[in-house]
Parts: structure tokens; C-alpha cells; sequence
């Protein structure tokens, strides 16, 4: 038969990696130095869900304050210390270090790592049939060092003087002078050390996943037959390769100004009525380098989870994706776009209003392939077929805050709007809905949606609905009235309002939002109870639980070192061949021979046929030479 054929020219095609699924290790080379992509992706999830959980605790604290200024958290001195003052108080400088190290830990070290290593590491080399990413050996470095610089971040949260506190994003002059304040000392120093550390990792994933994805495609992979989760992680990959490095640099220079006597950010500083000999430095370079990183990391955590919902709404609307090349136009559309917007974080900078103009167009431009990709996400979901799992609820849980949070992009985006709500709540409104809670959804997805394939066992539904429930509605309790209170003004950054009669108007609303976040990390723990009780004691998964067309599915339950312990499967069709009229099953797998489906082929797919029999004439030739 003519695929037994083409198996054949696989197995000779790709015998130079069949020692790799025979291998065989101890606890140490299986479980922790791994070079397994597999467990690779298993140890940056499981260190992502700890660092989700540690900035969750760390938002409900300062949220704690903000919400109930008045009350007393001598409760919390057994775990905050003297951070705690002695009227029973959140210390003001500690308040600054806790927004600094949640925003740093849930956009690096959450929804950069942990989404983007685990799925990246996970699906490419699955999907695109290759067994293994190009290099183990380095994949092994980008987990060890991210896990070096969590656990160098980790630290800082228990020096004396405390953490990072100048913001996730760092600005100087409070990041450049160690004597500003207390967490601009060893705290600063300890979240450049580990940041530093952070973007080696990435880039080392990076380059593994590039290279991956453009020479290892199994037989047939062609790009125009990639799926779309593939796309968005490769892509994701070029944007942190050409991103980070500049974030390395601009950290580099500020350890510079800190240590060395430097003045590339610093000029005309006065502490206590004392000049400060550096001059000629401007501190606004230092958010040029920085956003320059900041808005590619946008989308470097929004593009994977994008992409992992395109697969889980294809698969469970038993529809093909609408319109795949328009999706993929518009990722790449969006990946090129991202680099020439990050001066819309810098309207109130004082910038030339010609160059904010320029900066405005360019960023209500982007908003055009976001919405490219919020239509094909609806029109794949109209009429369809429609299996509400856990991660299609997700899914649609994402596209609903991709909406709701890119409108207020498009407020923002307009730099006389920006300027009069770039310090209030409408800003952290924004970015929390659509960059922090879609792609954290995104994530949540792609955790239900491929526990089977990392773990051989099923998470239990009825927890998935209720975790799914109490969080998408907390989401938008937590965030939905922070739009309002922004537009009225309600300042983002302050410790405590209440000296301000203007803002107690808004007091109950800001406790209502407080209340929220807690219910909303309490949903996390049944999560949690979910992910680790299933991983061993869930129901046992069968070999395609969602009946997807995607590669992975046809290596086994729990594949080991190699996914395929035999030939790699050859790819013929594109990934969302679902509900194909004519067809036997409302699925048609990506190995599935165009010769075995004459009754759904259509016209020019039935032409591909007499290309599989021209491989047969050359696998042949091939074995008679031999």
C-alpha cells in the first residue's frame, strides 16, 4: 500500500534520531536534567504555576490595603515581619515592592515562561513531528536558567531591605540610585542580577524553538500546513530573539549607573540638597530601551496563548479554523507591528508631538489584525458544533477579554486621551484584561486541553467548570470597575487614599474589587487540587481524548524519549480538516492519506493522490539502491 511505503522512506529519513526513543535514564537524567522536551515543558509549568501562586498572594496583600485601608494586618506579621509597622499597617515602601515584584513575576516569570517554555517546548516538536527539539542540551540550559534566576528572584522577597521598588518597570532615577530607597539596594540589584539570567534563558529557548520549527518538520510538514498553535509559538520565538537583547543591555547600563560611577541615565540629581556628580544622562532613554522590550513582550505572552486557543476552538467546534491564512497573516502582521509602537507608553514623557502622532497611528494600526483575529475566532465558533470542555470555555473566556480589553486599547492608543489616563486605574484596567487575564486564559486552556497528552490522565471536568466560572467572573469584578474609577480619575501607584475626600466616593467600589481578587486566587486552589490530584489519580486517558487532527495524538498515551517508538507519521493535509462533507468521521488526522478518504476529497485534494504514488516509485528506487 502506498503509505506503507512512504512509512518506510520516514523510518530511513529519520534514523539518525532512533536511538533517542530507546533512551533510558536514572531519576536525575529522566526527571530534573532532562533533555527530554517533554519533561522540559513539565518542569517550566509546574515552576509557572508556583510563580502564579506567589504573584496572586502578593496582588491579594497590596489589594488587602487598597481595599480596606483602615483595617488591621498585625495578622500578617508572622509572614511580613517589620514590613508590617507597629500601628498595624502595610508599610508604604513595602506596598511599592509588592506592585514591583507581582508585575515582574506574572509577565516574565508566569505568562513568559511559564506559558511560552511549557507550550513551545511541549507542542512544536509533537506537532511538527520531529523527535526532539534541535538541541536537548541547550533546552536543558534555558529551564536552569530560568530556575536559577526565579530562585535569585525568590530571595529578594526576604532581604532586610527588602525587594525591587521601582516598579516592574524600573525606571530610573529610583532603580539607578542604590540610596533612594530602601528597595533600590541589594533588592534592585538582586532583580537585575536574576532578570539578567531571566533573558539568557530566553534566548536560548528561542533559538532552539526557531531552529526547531525550520529544520526538523517531519515529511510533508510544510509551513502552509502548520498549525496555527505552531505559528504563534515560532513567531513568539523571533520576537523574543530580536527584543530581549535589548532589555539585557538597557539592564546592563543601568548596573552601570548603580556600580560603576556611570551617568547613562543620570543627570542634575539632587538627594538631601546634594548634587550628585552625574551628568549628561537622560533617564528617558532608559524607557526607550525598555518598552522597546515591553511592547514585543506584549504579544510575546498574548501570540502563544492566541494560538493555543485557535487549536482548542477548531478542535471542540468540530469546524475548520476560519480563514488560516489570514490568521497567520495577522500574527505576523502583529509580530512586525510590535516593534514600532513602544513610544505609546510614553505620551506623558514629555515626547514631540509629531513623533507621538506618528507612534498614535502606528498603534491603532495594530488594533486591525487583533480584530482580523477576534472574526476568525467568531465565525469559527458561529453554527458550530460546539463541545464546552473546560479549555473551550477558556478559550472563549480569553476572546471575550481580548474584545473587552483591546476597546480600551483604542482609548488609549489616541495620545490626548492617553495623557489624561496614563497614571489611573483605566490603565491597569487595560492591560490586565487584555494582556494579563486573556493570556493567562490562554494558558488555563492549554493546560485542559493537553493534560492528557503531558500527564496520560484526565482532569475532572465538573472542577474544570467551577474553577472556569468563579474566575471569569472574577476577572471582570476585579477589573470591569477599575475602568470607571480610572475615568474618574482614581490615581494607580498610591499607597492609600484616604486623605482624599474626592476619592472616598469610590471607597466601596475599591473594596468590592478587593474582594474579588480574593475570591478570584481562591478559585486558583481548586485548580491547583485539580492539576496534582488528576496528574495521578485521574481517569486514564484514551490515545485522541478530543478527536484533534494534530500530530501529537498519534504518538502514544505517554510517549517516551522520541514520541514515535516507531517511524515519524508523513503529514498530507492541513491541521482542521473537521466535519469535511462526505466523510466517514467528523475528523480527518494530518497522516491520513488523501487515497483513504476518496469520499470527502475534493477536487484539487484528489490530484495530491498521484503524488503519494509518485513517492512510492521513489521509495523504491531508494531501497534497491540499498
Amino acid at each position: 500500500m502506498a503509505t506503507a511505503d512512504i512509512h518506510i522512506t520516514e523510518e530511513t529519513h529519520h534514523d539518525g534520531h532512533e536511538h533517542d526513543h530507546d533512551h533510558h535514564g536514572n531519576f536525575w537524567t529522566t526527571y530534573v536534567f532532562s533533555t527530554d522536551h517533554k519533561m522540559i515543558a513539565k518542569q517550566f509549568l509546574i515552576s509557572g504555576i508556583f510563580w502564579a501562586l506567589i504573584g496572586g498572594i502578593l496582588s491579594v496583600i497590596f489589594r488587602l490595603q487598597l481595599g480596606f485601608p483602615e483595617a488591621q494586618l498585625d495578622w500578617l506579621k508572622p509572614v511580613l515581619g517589620e514590613w508590617i509597622t507597629p500601628e498595624g499597617k502595610l508599610d508604604p515602601e513595602f506596598y511599592l515592592a509588592l506592585v514591583t515584584m507581582h508585575g515582574t513575576i506574572m509577565v516574565f516569570f508566569v505568562l513568559t515562561a511559564g506559558l511560552s517554555g511549557t507550550f513551545a517546548n511541549f507542542l512544536i516538536p509533537l506537532q511538527i513531528g520531529a523527535r526532539d527539539m534541535a538541541s536537548g542540551f541547550m533546552n536543558m540550559l534555558s529551564y536552569w536558567f530560568f530556575f536559577v534566576s526565579s530562585v535569585i528572584m525568590f530571595t529578594s522577597l526576604f532581604i532586610e531591605t527588602g525587594p525591587a521598588s521601582g516598579g516592574w518597570v524600573i525606571y530610573p532615577p529610583l532603580s539607578a540610585l542604590p540610596q533612594a530607597m530602601n528597595g533600590s539596594g541589594l533588592g534592585m540589584t538582586l532583580w537585575l542580577v536574576a532578570m539578567a539570567l531571566f533573558i539568557v534563558s530566553s534566548l536560548l529557548g528561542g533559538i532552539n524553538y526557531i531552529a526547531t520549527v525550520i529544520n526538523l518538520r517531519t515529511k510533508g510538514m510544510s509551513f502552509s500546513k502548520l498549525p496555527l498553535s505552531i505559528w504563534a509559538l515560532f513567531l513568539t520565538a523571533v520576537i523574543g530573539l530580536l527584543s530581549f537583547p535589548v532589555l539585557f543591555a538597557a539592564a546592563l547600563l543601568l548596573i552601570f549607573d548603580r556600580s560603576f560611577g556611570t551617568s547613562f541615565y543620570l543627570s542634575d540629581i539632587y538627594i538631601n540638597g546634594e548634587a550628585l556628580p552625574n551628568q549628561g544622562g537622560s533617564p528617558v532613554l532608559f524607557q526607550h530601551l525598555f518598552w522597546f522590550l515591553g511592547h514585543p513582550e506584549v504579544y510575546i505572552v498574548l501570540l502563544p496563548a492566541l494560538g493555543i486557543t485557535s487549536e482548542v476552538i477548531a478542535t471542540n467546534s468540530r469546524k475548520p479554523i476560519f480563514g488560516y491564512k489570514a490568521m497567520v497573516g495577522s500574527i505576523l502582521f502583529i509580530a512586525i507591528l510590535s516593534f514600532v509602537v513602544w513610544a505609546h507608553h510614553m505620551f506623558v514623557s514629555g515626547m514631540n508631538p509629531f513623533l507621538g502622532s506618528v507612534f498614535m497611528l502606528l498603534t491603532l494600526i495594530i488594533a486591525v489584525p487583533s480584530a482580523v483575529k477576534v472574526f476568525n475566532y467568531l465565525t469559527t465558533l458561529w453554527r458550530g458544533n460546539l463541545r464546552f470542555t473546560p479549555a473551550m470555555l477558556f478559550s472563549i473566556g480569553l476572546v471575550s477579554f481580548f474584545i473587552s480589553g483591546g476597546l480600551t486599547g483604542i482609548f488609549l492608543g489616541n495620545s490626548a486621551i492617553d495623557i489624561q489616563l496614563h497614571d489611573t486605574y483605566f490603565v491597569v484596567a487595560h492591560f490586565h484584561l487584555v494582556m494579563g487575564s486573556a493570556s493567562f486564559f490562554g494558558m488555563l486552556a492549554g493546560i485542559y486541553h493537553w493534560f492528557p497528552k503531558m500527564f496520560g490522565r484526565m482532569m475532572d471536568a465538573k472542577l474544570g467548570y467551577i474553577h472556569f466560572w468563579l474566575t471569569f467572573v472574577g476577572v471582570y469584578m476585579v477589573f470591569f470597575p477599575m475602568h470607571y474609577i480610572g475615568i474618574a480619575g482614581y490615581p494607580r501607584r498610591y499607597y492609600s487614599f484616604t486623605n482624599y475626600d474626592v476619592f472616598n466616593s469610590f471607597s466601596d467600589l475599591n473594596m468590592l474589587v478587593s474582594i474579588a481578587a480574593i475570591v478570584t486566587l481562591a478559585a486558583q486552589f481548586i485548580f491547583l487540587f485539580n492539576f496534582f490530584y488528576s496528574m495521578f489519580r485521574g481517569r486514564r486517558a484514551s490515545a485522541n481524548p478530543w478527536q484533534s487532527n494534530t500530530l501529537e495524538w498519534t504518538t502514544p498515551i505517554e510517549p517516551g524519549h522520541g514520541n514515535w517508538p516507531g517511524e515519524i507519521p508523513t503529514v498530507y493535509r492541513w491541521p482542521y480538516d473537521y466535519s469535511k462533507p462526505g466523510a466517514k468521521e467528523d475528523f480527518i488526522p494530518q497522516h491520513i492519506p488523501f487515497s483513504m478518504t476518496p469520499e470527502s476529497n475534493l477536487p484539487h485534494e484528489n490530484d495530491l493522490i498521484k503524488l503519494e504514488g509518485d513517492n512510492d516509485v521513489e521509495v523504491v528506487k531508494v531501497d534497491e539502491k540499498k
